[in-house]
Order: structure tokens, then sequence, then C-alpha cells
């Protein structure tokens, strides 16, 4: 009698280790200058945006005191205050009432936050990084065009609100204020 052949059944697929995320070209200044002088700034900004929807969230520093991509802003005084003061004082739970004032001349709008005294603040700061952003010419002024990029690089999470008939797309970094310990 023939020796029987011994078959092996094929091992599962393995599954594929996580595909690295896109590189953002954008987060070369050079290259976006020199974009720039052959785009148009909103188709410019379309291909930024892209961009930063394909490479994701870059999660290196999602609290907005300490974002690398915040500081050419930090410093900068409105309502008579810094925005690395405001984000203090949300912090340390003083002046409540004005803090919605007070980011929204930055241009960030305050989703969550936890009023409780005692408590950490937990607050959800969306920045806006469409065309017609108010931080846009705070940037520009600072000589950062391709901020977009950069604050994409260090928020937690992009928000994007499809485009409908009456509104265009819109997306918005996601940073979070004093995030409770895990």
């Amino acid at each position: 009698m023939p020796a029987m052949t011994q078959l092996k059944t094929p091992s599962p697929k393995k599954r594929p280790a996580r595909a690295e995320l896109t590189a953002n070209p954008f987060l070369d200044n050079e290259l976006y200058a020199r974009m720039r002088d052959y785009t148009e700034r909103e188709a410019a900004i379309a291909k930024e945006l892209r961009a930063i929807v394909e490479r994701g969230a870059g999660k290196q520093q999602s609290d907005p005191r300490y974002a690398p991509s915040l500081d050419t802003i930090r410093g900068m005084v409105k309502k008579g205050i810094s925005l690395a003061e405001m984000f203090n004082r949300i912090a340390t739970g003083t002046e409540s009432g004005l803090w919605e004032p007070w980011m929204s001349a930055f241009g960030f709008e305050i989703r969550t936050v936890n009023y409780a005294q005692a408590a950490p603040r937990n607050a959800c700061i969306a920045l806006d990084l469409g065309a017609g952003a108010k931080v846009n010419p705070l940037f520009a002024k600072a000589g950062l065009p391709n901020w977009r990029s950069h604050a994409a690089e260090d928020c937690l999470e992009l928000k994007i609100v499809k485009a409908t008939d009456k509104a265009p797309m819109k997306i918005y970094a996601m940073f979070y204020l004093d995030p409770p310990a895990k």
C-alpha cells in the first residue's frame, strides 16, 4: 500500500501589520512655498487638507499648552490676555464665564469641558483648519502658511464634517486640555 502523503493545512492568513501613515508633504515649508508660487490659494488649501485627511491625526502632543504647532500663537495677545494664559486659566478653572469668548477670539471652540472646581477640566478644544479659519491671519503674520499640517500632527484626532449642498467640508483638529489621568 502506498504511503499516505500528509497534507498540510494552510496557516490562516496573518493580519498585515498596520500600514505606515502616509507622509504629509505639506509639513515641508519649502515645498509649501514653492507650491504656492504656482497654485491658487483655495486649491493649495484643498490639496493640503486632502493630505491631512489621508495622513490622519499625528497624536504627537494633544495638550494645546504644549503643542509645538501652537507655539507661534501662544504668546499672541487678544482681549488683553495671551493664548497661553487663557489655556492656563481654563486648566486652573478660573474665570469660567470668559472661556468661550477667549477661545473664539483665536478661532478655537470649546466642545466639552468640566466646570467643577475640584476636578480636571478635560476640555475638548477644536481648532478650525478650514480656509476661512479665524487663526489663519495669526499664523500668516508669523510666517507659517502650512500651520494646518503642523496642527494636524499634534492633535489627538481630526473631526471631519462632510460637505453638503449648502456648506463646504469642515475639518477640525481636536486638542484636549488637562485630560484625566488614565
